[in-house]
């Protein structure tokens, strides 16, 4: 395939924007209406001013080199010279967080179906060393059959074989390992611990701790003795207990093992992992979209504005990012 450009899309809804940019539903012009894919558009400006390239690099080649049925798949990535583009899967379910919002929690059986993918999902990438650190609702997307999807890798770190080896204080504070608030380095049990997070979050509505007071958060992250609502079933505050455990080490996941030890937990007993992989198990909420490029399940404050490509005005290039053109 030739090295993809701007000119080859045709943008056609917005799907969500941020400080850091925009993500915009396309299509492949000439291509049929099948050919759909969620641009992901960065400023190089902002990327620059805020220290970011570095973990943009790192976003760009961990989507190259993974491939996985719960991971959102990179089409491609190319730049302009003011932008850096990726050309995503795109997920008509909208994000994990949109569906938890709208049902306030989930029930056991739900969490459990996206539990599963996340967790070999996130036993793959640390098989390649690979750390994820921003686990949250927001970053699951559910695909058209009700699959979840782990997107965007900006925070993601390559080379951590260990529980110490990172020192980057980064992550969304509800998710935050105590390793990571307490800048003792951290590795790959702190996925172990968001993702217990995530399960506390899918079964309560809220993630644990929660308080909308950033100090006191932190302070109970590392401090406080977690808490179960009365509905919260033995199995899942055994295994939610052993996730969230405040010592990386002793933590479930963070041993030599990983994610097998999680497996084996009476929360997943009776789950046939092999199914889950080949994605036979038929997920419990399957998105009512009526084709590949429908929005229903995306912000109207988004999807309403005009899909167009404000390229920023004037100067130069702003910075060439080596290495950074790929196609699928």
């Amino acid at each position: 395939m030739a090295a993809p450009k701007l000119e080859d899309f045709e943008m056609l809804k917005v799907l969500g924007k941020g400080s850091y940019g925009k993500v915009v539903l396309v299509k492949r012009k000439g291509a049929g209406d099948q050919e759909v894919y969620a641009m992901k558009m960065l400023r190089k400006d902002h990327i620059v001013k805020r220290n970011q390239v570095e973990h943009t690099q790192a976003e760009r080649n961990v989507l190259q080199v993974v491939k996985h049925p719960f991971i959102v798949e990179l089409h491609a990535a190319f730049q302009t010279p003011k932008k850096l583009h990726f050309v995503l899967e795109f997920c008509a379910g909208g994000e994990l967080f949109f569906h938890l919002s709208r049902a306030g929690r989930f029930s056991e059986g739900r969490c459990k179906f996206y539990a599963c993918e996340i967790l070999l999902a996130l036993q793959y990438l640390h098989s390649l060393n690979i750390i994820y650190r921003d686990l949250k609702p927001e970053n699951l997307l559910l695909d058209h059959e009700g699959h979840a999807k782990i997107t965007d890798f900006g925070l993601s770190k390559e080379g951590i074989e260990d529980n110490v080896s990172a020192k980057t204080l980064c992550g969304t504070p509800e998710y935050l390992a105590p390793e990571i608030l307490r800048k003792e380095g951290h590795g790959k049990a702190v996925d172990w611990y968001s993702f217990g997070a995530l399960i506390y979050e899918m079964l309560t509505g809220l993630p644990p701790f929660y308080t909308k007071d950033r100090e006191k958060l932190f302070e109970r992250i590392k401090m406080a003795q977690l808490t179960f609502p009365s509905y919260v079933s033995s199995p899942a505050k055994g295994i939610l207990t052993d996730l969230l455990h405040k010592d990386p080490n002793k933590r479930l996941g963070g041993g030599r093992n990983g994610g097998e030890d999680i497996k084996a937990q009476p929360f997943f007993s009776g789950v046939n992992f092999d199914d889950v992989y080949s994605r036979n198990i038929v997920p419990p909420f399957k998105p009512d979209v009526s084709g590949p490029a429908d929005t229903k399940y995306f912000d109207k404050e988004f999807t309403n504005m005009p899909a167009v490509n404000s390229e920023v005005r004037g100067g130069g290039e702003v910075k060439k990012f080596e290495g950074f053109t790929y196609a699928a």
